[in-house]
């Protein structure tokens, strides 16, 4: 398997499809490649008609898009294992997956993933409501798992949810205490660490996603 991701500083999509080699020890190979650079763009020619990362190659077969990535992986090499096995917390995750994945727009835009930085926003009406969404997301599930992933055991939900954790430390975003304790889990996961180790070695910038003031 190939997977294709984009700068580990800025790419959240790509740490949202990486996230689940990285907790199952999946073996793959990583190809980085260099944002909206000529060799990034001759690159996925031919290969992905989206010339966006990521995208995973595998036995002949090409998935865009990390939600898909991430059901891929999860039907054909972990028994669908990547989903809580109750089937009402099972439902809820896909539920609050797809909310990250469709939605967030304000959020996305006001505050890029940047993990190297530390940021002052200020921020709009809409980006604070769907803060305020994901605080009372991870809140909620922290009060039925305490210490735990969103459902305990680490799922796909947690994928779609690691880069905001990065976005709200770039930033100093103020949670509740619930949603604090969700987000130290996952910035002190084992997968996590390893991202922004290999993150640290970049030195490149992206301007478009070098949003607010430096602290």
């Amino acid at each position: 398997m190939q997977l294709f991701i984009g700068n580990q500083n800025y790419s959240s999509w790509s740490l949202r499809a990486w996230l689940i080699f990285s907790q199952y020890n999946l073996d793959v190979e990583v190809v980085k490649l260099k944002l909206f650079t000529e060799d990034f763009y001759q690159t996925l020619e031919g290969i992905t008609p989206t010339a966006k990362v990521p995208i995973l190659v595998d036995d002949g077969i090409t998935v865009w898009d990390s939600f898909a990535i991430l059901e891929y992986v999860n039907e054909r090499y972990l028994q669908g294992n990547a989903w809580p096995s109750d089937v009402l917390d099972r439902a809820k995750a896909r539920a609050i997956s797809a909310e990250m994945h469709s939605g967030f727009f304000e959020l996305r835009n006001e505050l890029p993933m940047n993990i190297r930085a530390r940021r002052n926003v200020d921020l709009g009406d809409g980006a604070l409501k769907d803060i305020a969404r994901i605080d009372a997301i991870w809140a909620e599930q922290a009060e039925l798992y305490p210490d735990g992933w969103l459902f305990g055991e680490w799922s796909i939900a947690d994928a779609m949810y690691a880069p905001v954790a990065l976005r709200f430390l770039t930033y100093g975003i103020e949670l509740s205490e619930g949603a604090k304790a969700y987000q130290k889990k996952v910035l002190a996961s084992d997968s996590l660490q390893q991202w922004l180790k290999d993150a640290s070695f970049e030195k490149d910038i992206v301007e478009e996603d070098e949003a607010g003031e430096a602290v």
